[in-house]
């Protein structure tokens, strides 16, 4: 029997609730495939229909993880066509999300290049969480033939970073996993500091995994260059408008499983954490390196922030 279109949508969905799909970039490219998907496969009998029903399966993906923008910037990016007839529409949406994805890629390609020129042969790397544009930039530079030394935190409490050193394990790269709290201690050792981004406001502060914002502070304290790898689709149009970004609050069981059995304990789980743009040396994007304070005119020139342009 076939899967109904939007059972498939429910099944991605919840990968990306349940976090098996992770990572804003990865999170974003599956949205638009999803999208693609269902568009080919929904059996709408008009061109209203055909609408309702994408627009449903955008607001089913889009509630999945509340902070990160590149989610919803994907599927507007997506969903933004102007259509007269259903197969127009089918087609608007399957070439949308395709250029989405294709250019998804190459701007993490482009951050791997441009990035990989402000590290230097013998360079000891920190990264934190599991960022694919980050690593991107650390692979590049370790594929030119650099002899890099790599910190990965691990990440807690989902241990992204674990992913983090399997991938450069692979590639060859002296790694030192480090719990959370050594960053401190091992932060003098450090040439550069190279995080990625779940959202980056119109101000150029930072959204990003818990405990970047700790990350940021002592390589500020430690006189280490903190830069941000963060494709543009990462940057928040809503943010001009001063719409603040949510913050989500995941499952005390993530922190402490079976905390049921504490009768006087509350566990707080904040997925992410703000970054001062005051913290930041440089942003990379596929157009090059930034200062924070060109967040803005990334936001105006490339993504565009009239809100009620185009869209289903």
């Amino acid at each position: 029997m076939q899967m109904d279109p939007m059972d498939q949508v429910q099944k991605t969905a919840g990968s990306i609730s349940r976090m098996e799909i992770r990572g804003a970039g990865r999170i974003a490219t599956a949205a638009a495939a999803a999208l693609r998907d269902f568009a080919l496969a929904v059996d709408a009998g008009s061109l209203e229909e055909f609408n309702s029903e994408v627009r449903r399966a955008a607001d089913l993906l889009n509630s999945t993880r509340p902070t990160a923008v590149s989610l919803s910037n994907a599927i507007r990016a997506v969903t933004r066509y102007r259509a007269d007839d259903l197969e127009t529409a089918r087609q608007a949406v399957v070439s949308n999300a395709n250029r989405f994805i294709e250019s998804s890629e190459k701007a993490v390609q482009r951050i791997g290049q441009i990035g990989s020129r402000t590290i230097k042969d013998g360079d000891t790397v920190l990264t934190h969480c599991n960022s694919m544009a980050a690593l991107s930039v650390i692979r590049t530079a370790h594929r030119a033939g650099m002899k890099i030394n790599v910190i990965a935190t691990e990440s807690r409490p989902r241990y992204q970073g674990i992913a983090t050193i399997g991938m450069l394990d692979e590639l060859g790269t002296p790694i030192e996993l480090i719990v959370d709290s050594a960053v401190r201690s091992v932060m003098n050792e450090v040439d550069l500091v190279v995080v990625g981004a779940d959202v980056i406001t119109a101000n150029g502060t930072l959204v990003n995994k818990i405990g970047t914002s700790q990350i940021a502070l002592c390589a500020h304290e430690a006189r280490t260059p903190f830069m941000v790898a963060a494709e543009t689709y990462k940057f928040s149009p809503m943010t001009i408008l001063g719409e603040p970004v949510p913050i989500e609050e995941r499952s005390p069981e993530e922190v402490l499983p079976g905390i049921s059995k504490y009768r006087n304990v509350r566990v707080r789980n904040p997925a992410f954490d703000i970054t001062p743009r005051q913290y930041i040396d440089v942003i990379c994007t596929e157009v090059g390196l930034i200062p924070p304070e060109m967040s803005y005119m990334i936001i105006k020139e490339r993504l565009g922030w009239e809100m009620d342009e185009g869209g289903i």
